[in-house]
């Protein structure tokens, strides 16, 4: 028969072994939330720097002192438009990728001269699957976070032999 002393020894060891295995439990719990937190976070971060890329894409595109318009071709034109006669920054810095911690993918437009927009190349699963603005719409059914593609698509350009209409009484001879 056991003395009192080592069927205590037994109990106190058994207590603590059940302590680690709950203590264990609570912190792979709290790994996970934090894991889940961090990745929303990332993806919200994601959002905001892809509308800040397509932002400055749009704001090149359309700078008013320069005919025909076009995309940048290098980032770098973002940063430094030299395209006038003053320095004008469409971007403030070359964002990274916010799960990746690298460069942002560039997304070429369909003939190669120019870049329409960025990507992240992270193959991870997003969590955010709906309340995208509108023009983030096509997020909603992305497999991966590489799919959210942040692109500015220039508007067609009319016809070289169609003209912008005057207006009717523009028409009509004067008295």
């Amino acid at each position: 028969m056991p003395t009192g002393k080592s069927a205590q020894s037994g109990f106190t060891y058994l207590f603590v072994l059940m302590l680690i295995a709950l203590i264990g439990m609570g912190l792979a719990a709290a790994g996970t939330l934090w894991r889940t937190d961090a990745q929303r976070s990332r993806e919200a971060e994601l959002l905001f720097l892809g509308d800040q890329y397509r932002q400055a894409i749009r704001s090149f595109y359309e700078r008013p002192d320069q005919q025909p318009p076009r995309l940048p071709q290098s980032l770098d034109e973002l940063l430094e438009d030299r395209r006038g006669i003053t320095v004008v920054r469409h971007l403030r810095r070359a964002y990274r990728d916010p799960f990746t911690g690298k460069a942002f993918a560039l997304v070429q437009t369909p003939d190669g001269r120019g870049i329409a927009g960025v990507h992240s190349q992270s193959t991870r699963h997003p969590f955010k699957i709906a309340g995208f603005s509108a023009q983030d719409a096509a997020f909603a059914e992305a497999k991966t976070i590489a799919d959210w593609q942040f692109v500015f698509i220039p508007p067609a350009p009319l016809p070289a032999n169609q003209q912008t209409p005057v207006p009717a009484n523009r028409l009509q001879p004067g008295p």
